[in-house]
C-alpha cells in the first residue's frame, strides 16, 4: 500500500468525474500507468476507468474504509492465477492498493473492451470449481457473518422513511433468530460472496471469469447459491431452463433445502437495504426502493422488481 499525497477527498461531495480526476491521474503516475484518454465507465460504489493505453481497468472505491478489504481482493486474484482459476487479474507490475487523496484505488487487467456477461450454467462451473479449492491461511479470509454485514447496512440507512428503517430492523431481528437455527448441509469454506450473474464476464479469448473479488470470505457454500436461486425464484430474472442448467452443472439445487426460504429472506433483505443507501442520490434507485419494501410488507409484487 502506497500513500498518495492528493488532498482528503474521502468519498464525499467530491466523488465526481471532475473531483476524481487528480486521484486519477496520481494514482496513475505511481503505478507508471499513462491516464491519459481514460473512459468512465461507472460511478457509483466505485468509480471505474477504463485506460486506452493498456487493457487496464482502474477502480477507485467511494468507501475510504475498504483498504483491507482491496488488500485481501489483490491477494486472492493472486492466488487463483497462480492456480489457473478463471478470475479478474491483478498486474503484477503494480504495487497495490493505493491509497491517494483518502480513497482506495485498485488496478486490474480488463477482461474485454464491451462487457458480456456468461451464462449462469457457467457460474455454476466455477462456483463448483472454486468451491473444491482449499485456500491457504495466507489469504486471510474472514468470515462470513451476514447478520452483522445487515446491522452495519441498516445502522447507514439515514435517507429513508422512518417507518420504512423501523420496518427493515423488524423484519432482520426476526430473520436473525430463524438464521441461527439453520443447518447448513453444503461444506463450510471459501466462497465468493457475491456470486451471481452480474459478477461473471466473458473474457476476450472465450471463457468465463469470475470478478469482484473483495467480497471473498469463509462461509457456508449456500449462500454462493442463493442469488442464482431467488433470481429465478422470486424475480423471474432468470429462466427455468437457466435454473435448471444452473442446478444440473453445480449438482444442488438449493430450492429443496430446508432452510432455503430463511436465507432467500436474509439475502433478499440485504438487496434492500443496499439499494436503500442509494435513494438520496438516484430518483431511479428511490422509486425502486420503495416498491421492494412495499412487496415486502404485503408478500406481492415481487415479479416487479428490478434489477440493480
Amino acid at each position: 500500500m502506497i500513500s498518495g499525497s492528493g488532498g482528503g477527498l474521502d468519498g464525499g461531495a467530491n466523488f465526481t468525474a471532475e473531483g476524481l480526476a487528480p486521484v486519477l491521474r496520481e494514482a496513475c503516475a505511481t503505478a507508471g500507468l499513462d491516464y491519459r484518454g481514460a473512459e468512465l465507465l461507472r460511478l457509483g460504489s466505485n468509480a471505474v476507468y477504463r485506460l486506452t493505453s493498456l487493457p487496464v481497468i482502474v477502480r477507485i472505491a467511494r468507501d475510504p474504509a475498504v483498504l483491507v478489504e482491496m488488500e485481501r481482493a489483490v491477494g486472492v486474484a493472486r492466488w487463483l492465477e497462480s492456480h489457473d482459476f478463471p478470475a479478474m487479474r491483478a498486474p503484477a507490475s503494480v504495487v497495490q492498493p493505493l491509497v491517494v487523496g483518502g480513497l482506495v484505488v485498485t488496478f486490474w487487467e480488463s477482461v474485454q473492451e464491451n462487457e458480456e456477461y456468461a451464462t449462469v450454467g457457467e457460474l455454476a462451473d466455477l462456483l463448483r470449481r472454486l468451491h473444491w479449492l482449499e485456500e491457504p491461511e495466507s489469504l486471510g479470509l474472514p468470515y462470513f457473518d451476514p447478520l452483522a454485514k445487515l446491522a452495519v447496512s441498516l445502522e447507514g440507512l439515514d435517507g429513508i422513511p422512518g417507518e420504512d428503517r423501523t420496518f427493515l430492523e423488524e423484519r432482520a431481528a426476526s430473520l436473525a433468530k430463524d438464521y441461527d437455527r439453520l443447518d447448513f448441509v453444503l461444506p463450510f469454506g471459501m466462497i465468493h460472496g457475491d456470486a451471481s450473474i452480474g459478477n461473471i464476464l466473458r473474457h476476450r479469448n472465450g471463457h468465463a471469469v469470475l470478478i469482484d473479488l473483495d467480497g471473498f470470505a469463509l462461509a457456508p457454500r449456500e449462500w454462493d447459491l442463493i442469488q442464482t436461486a431467488i433470481f429465478y425464484d422470486r424475480y423471474g430474472w432468470h429462466t427455468k431452463a437457466e435454473y435448471a442448467e444452473f442446478v444440473h452443472r453445480y449438482s444442488f439445487d438449493l430450492m429443496n433445502w430446508p432452510g432455503y426460504e430463511t436465507l432467500a429472506d436474509l439475502r433478499e433483505l440485504m438487496m434492500v437495504a443496499w439499494l436503500g443507501h442509494q435513494v438520496t442520490t438516484s430518483d431511479r434507485s428511490a422509486a425502486e426502493f420503495a416498491r421492494r419494501v412495499r412487496s415486502l410488507r404485503t408478500g406481492e409484487g415481487r415479479d416487479e422488481w428490478g434489477p440493480f
